[in-house]
């Protein structure tokens, strides 16, 4: 292993995934850095635990290559998202959509809880239009008249699940890659 270490060639990486798998119950998790450019995919760094500081010791070894970085993937775990912004701030951060749509899904289990039109549809607005039944469909429609800000959310969120768009982050803004700007 210490042979391999010695002679990997980091060069020329324009494209990395940081992610952490769970290698312990009880949450222990362990952090994984690897190249994700098409033909080069390996794991380049593997850190003892999921926090701020390992990113950061992953960065200080890749070292000045931080910057020549063009594409950053990842999930929305803050620390990723801050480093990221300060160390490799040129890269595209692109976002894992299931983390995405879990938020989205967040975001309008809130809204529902505040507004009592749409006691017991929950199911109904967090189902996929194409498997909704013909009266689920005409109870959609209605709630939609309603104009609520969850069923709005619930759209989107339902127009972005089949569109195959991504989340970028990029300089100051948030957007999806059809162009529609994140709030």
């Amino acid at each position: 292993m210490a042979w391999g270490l010695d002679h990997r060639d980091l060069s020329n990486i324009k494209a990395i995934g940081i992610d952490e798998v769970l290698w312990h119950r009880g949450h222990k998790y362990m952090m994984v850095v690897y190249n994700i450019s098409i033909g080069r995919r390996r794991i380049l760094w593997l850190g003892k635990d999921r926090k701020e500081e390992a990113i950061q010791s992953f960065l200080d070894s890749f070292g000045d290559r931080a910057m020549e970085l063009v594409y950053v993937c990842s999930d929305m775990w803050k620390p990723y998202l801050k480093v990221v912004a300060e160390r490799a701030g040129q890269a595209i951060h692109v976002l894992e959509r299931f983390h995405i749509v879990a938020n989205i899904n967040k975001t309008i289990d809130k809204a529902k809880g505040f507004e009592s039109v749409l006691k017991s549809k929950r199911w109904l607005l967090v189902k996929r239009p194409e498997n909704l039944t013909e009266k689920q469909t005409i109870s959609m429609n209605q709630l939609i008249q309603y104009n609520l800000k969850s069923v709005n959310r619930t759209c989107s969120r339902k127009s972005f699940r089949g569109s195959g768009t991504t989340a970028v982050l990029h300089g100051q803004g948030s957007f999806l890659s059809n162009g529609a700007r994140l709030s």
